[in-house]
């Protein structure tokens, strides 16, 4: 059975993708023990490493002793080592077992930790893409492009499947083009705002590009060189609608901003159907549209805040207050099965499409 590969990417910040990618990798990882579950951290906040490893200044310990290990067990590590041809092909010299760190966590989850030097060495990714061609068959941009997605491709254990989870920064630098490009489906976070819909625009204007190239500048950008190269993008699966954040009583705002987040997404879809996974049913129609490629996440409550503050799964929540940022915060046993049902609601979708495009293929 092959690997998958999911990765989580809007191009606005503040949309949720570190929190949904911790729950969905450490419930994923829960309900399948026959399988590796890798994630991998490609934003300089490190956030999603942050909640793995446990929160709170423990987890800032444990992660800057993963970046100053002689090899860093970062993403920052296996990158430059893949760039000087060092690379090992024991991916556990850079894959940390998130449980001999966090023991709430699965055994069989692993984490490639996030790196604030990802910043530093961008620039350097990016002159070594654009170095000119040696020979007809060196091709430098897709070779730094490809690091991550070669990756996807290996095993912790060679007789285990591995599925991936890729937690992206709402920049488009070259980093996160690394990170769309190893993914095989792409799963956008939105949240009920403005701002999100048009987020939705530069999606897919910067992943496939715009209607009208520049003619000067066009055949420089990542849609153009994906193009030239016969590169492949990930395939959208799911539209996820997150409230981790709103406020009682948001709930029709919520809804309106979701709506019209949907629809634009599905001008797109009936536009170019190719760039969304394929499915068993017949879309004709927006709301047949939503109902297979929109989720809702709209039991995320506190419960799920306090999670992955605390970097523990819904399904360990025991406690019933909590504290958080020296304050005391109450969880009902509701509330965690609400968001645990929520994720799962996810999960059984992303199975779904797994089954229905392993079919298809």
């Amino acid at each position: 059975m092959n690997n998958e590969s999911f990765v989580l990417w809007n191009n606005k910040g503040g949309v949720g993708k570190s929190t949904i990618t911790f729950h969905l990798a450490s419930r994923y990882a829960e309900l399948h023990e026959n399988e590796d579950v890798m994630v991998l951290d490609m934003c300089p906040q490190a956030n999603s490493s942050m909640m793995l490893l446990g929160g709170g200044k423990d987890a800032e310990r444990k992660l800057q002793e993963l970046i100053t290990s002689d090899i860093p067990k970062t993403v920052v590590g296996y990158i430059t080592d893949v760039i000087t041809n060092s690379a090992s092909d024991d991916l556990t010299n850079y894959f940390t077992k998130v449980h001999d760190l966090n023991n709430h966590m699965p055994e069989n989850l692993w984490l490639l930790s996030g790196d604030g030097n990802l910043e530093l060495i961008a620039p350097l990714l990016s002159e070594r893409a654009e170095m000119p061609s040696l020979t007809a068959s060196d091709q430098p941009w897709v070779k730094i492009h490809s690091i991550l997605k070669k990756l996807t491709l290996k095993r912790i254990n060679p007789e285990r499947k591995c599925t991936y989870f890729i937690d992206t920064n709402p920049s488009f630098s070259i980093y996160t083009q690394m990170s769309i490009l190893a993914g095989r489906k792409l799963l956008v976070p939105i949240n009920a705002d403005d701002s999100s819909i048009y987020a939705i625009i530069g999606l897919f204007n910067l992943i496939w590009g715009g209607t009208n190239q520049h003619p000067v500048y066009g055949k420089y950008t990542f849609a153009s060189k994906v193009n030239e190269f016969n590169m492949e993008r990930p395939k959208i699966a799911q539209l996820l609608g997150n409230r981790f954040t709103q406020k009682i009583g948001a709930a029709n705002a919520f809804k309106a901003v979701s709506e019209e987040a949907s629809n634009k997404m599905y001008e797109e879809y009936k536009t170019s159907p190719e760039r969304f996974i394929s499915h068993d049913v017949q879309i004709l129609s927006k709301n047949a549209f939503k109902d297979f490629f929109l989720i809702e996440l709209r039991d995320f409550n506190s419960a799920g805040v306090v999670a992955a503050n605390q970097g523990i799964p819904l399904s360990k929540m025991s406690k019933r207050v909590y504290e958080l940022y020296d304050m005391q915060i109450q969880v009902s046993k509701e509330q965690v099965e609400a968001c645990q049902e929520t994720i799962e609601e996810v999960t059984r979708k992303i199975l779904d499409v797994n089954s229905l495009n392993s079919h298809s293929q």
